[in-house]
């Protein structure tokens, strides 16, 4: 089943199971990734990679270098859905679909949020 991106009344379709999200610290300018997939039982982080640490984005215990970024597999259940805010004081999401980047608002308005990422249904 493919993700979708909603906000308000407005949903729409990413044609991909599997995204990855990112967006950088609005103090340290730190990089910071995230790799979602949809399952049968919702949706599952399965990669978190963070470029350098510092002001709360320091990785976790385990965490291995790889490649200029911090990666681990966090131990969350899987969720029926992410909800990201956009406050506009810093840069937009970026949403990855088979190594394509584009910014959040590439897919919906500026003003738009929060924003939900939801299996589409």
């Amino acid at each position: 089943m493919s993700l979708c991106l909603a906000a308000g009344a407005l949903v729409i379709a990413l044609g991909s199971d599997e995204i990855t999200l990112s967006w950088r610290h609005s103090v340290q300018k730190t990089l910071w990734e995230e790799l979602w997939r949809n399952g049968p039982d919702g949706m599952r982080l399965v990669d978190a990679r963070i470029q350098g640490s510092g002001a709360g984005m320091d990785p976790p215990d385990g965490a291995k270098l790889v490649d200029g970024f911090w990666r681990w597999t966090p131990k969350l259940p899987p969720l029926p859905e992410v909800v990201m805010r956009r406050s506009g004081a810093t840069a937009d999401w970026r949403v990855c679909i088979a190594g394509a980047c584009r910014p959040m608002g590439a897919y919906l308005p500026d003003d738009a949020d929060p924003v939900v990422l939801r299996p589409c249904g």
